[in-house]
């Protein structure tokens, strides 16, 4: 059932190194000489693994197979001081528990941190085994703490570098609508098209696409309606607040040449009206505003 999951999991976009599966990233050595049978109970949990979530029925499942079958893939580890780092095979590992097993077969290696996790990231990817969110703080966790970029999380990985970006988007979003995600409520396509709206807003639009099962296309549709109703609103906002701005220039206008100023806007430009009931009043304007006397 393993070795069935990691040949088949129907992606498109994988490439490079993720199309050539862990060996392309492993140390090369012959697997004769790297495969042991090491105890379960001296295998440490790998602290960079990206899947936080496990579906206990495909859990179950795996571990039923391998009463049967035993574990045909091993798993990767690295050597630690009190006995072995999983690098790769969480569920196989905790499978073989389940299964009652002692011992397991495992490929040993001496990897750095950032190469745990891109491996980690590589076997759970090619399983299918990750889900969006995941994916997105995996993908986060080697650029923030690895110093990959973008591109290079592309082509480690072996997906396409606009794949990358949407995907970390998603970490933009609430907290309500990833782990909606995550457990699998919502799609990634719907989370996706929340993107961009108020807090508020992504947690209605959440409650709707669940009671009423909108499709992609339809929660796509009513953020985008969303999206232009808040830009209907926000331009008197932006009028008014315009407009206050012109009345306190007209004021303070008023005040410096104690006549009456208008402001009016135009395209271009504007106008600005001073103004003046007598001769004698213009005079007074001119001298006050050129600083000569008429």
């Amino acid at each position: 059932m393993t070795a069935a999951r990691s040949a088949g999991t129907g992606r498109t976009e994988r490439t490079g190194a993720l199309g050539r599966g862990l060996a392309a990233l492993i140390p090369q050595r012959s697997v004769a000489n790297g495969l042991v049978e090491i105890p379960l109970a001296r295998i440490r949990q790998n602290p960079h693994q990206p899947r936080r979530r496990v579906d206990e029925a495909r859990l179950a499942e795996l571990a039923a197979s391998i009463r049967e079958h035993g574990v045909i893939q091993p798993i990767l580890v690295t050597e630690a001081l009190d006995g072995y780092q999983l690098v790769a095979g969480e569920r196989r590992v905790r499978a073989a528990k389940l299964a009652g097993l002692d011992r397991v077969p495992a490929v040993i290696r001496q990897l750095a941190d950032r190469d745990q996790l891109e491996l980690a990231i590589v076997e759970n990817v090619q399983r299918d085994d990750l889900n969006a969110i995941e994916e997105a703080h995996a993908y986060r966790q080697l650029i923030d703490e690895f110093g990959f970029t973008q591109d290079q999380v592309a082509a480690r990985i072996g997906r396409a570098r606009p794949t990358i970006t949407n995907t970390l988007r998603l970490l933009e979003l609430v907290v309500a609508v990833q782990d909606a995600v995550a457990v699998g409520r919502v799609s990634e396509g719907h989370a996706r098209a929340l993107a961009g709206l108020p807090e508020t807003q992504q947690r209605h639009v959440l409650e709707v696409i669940e009671h009423d099962a909108l499709s992609v296309r339809q929660t796509e549709e009513l953020a985008r309606r969303l999206r232009e109703a808040g830009a209907a609103r926000s331009k008197p906002t932006r009028q008014k607040r315009t407009d206050a701005d012109l009345e306190r220039v007209e004021e303070e206008l008023r005040q410096a040449l104690g006549t009456k100023v208008s402001l009016a806007r135009s395209r271009r430009g504007g106008r600005i009206v001073i103004e003046y009931y007598s001769e004698e009043e213009l005079a007074r304007l001119y001298e006050r505003l050129t600083g000569s006397v008429a």
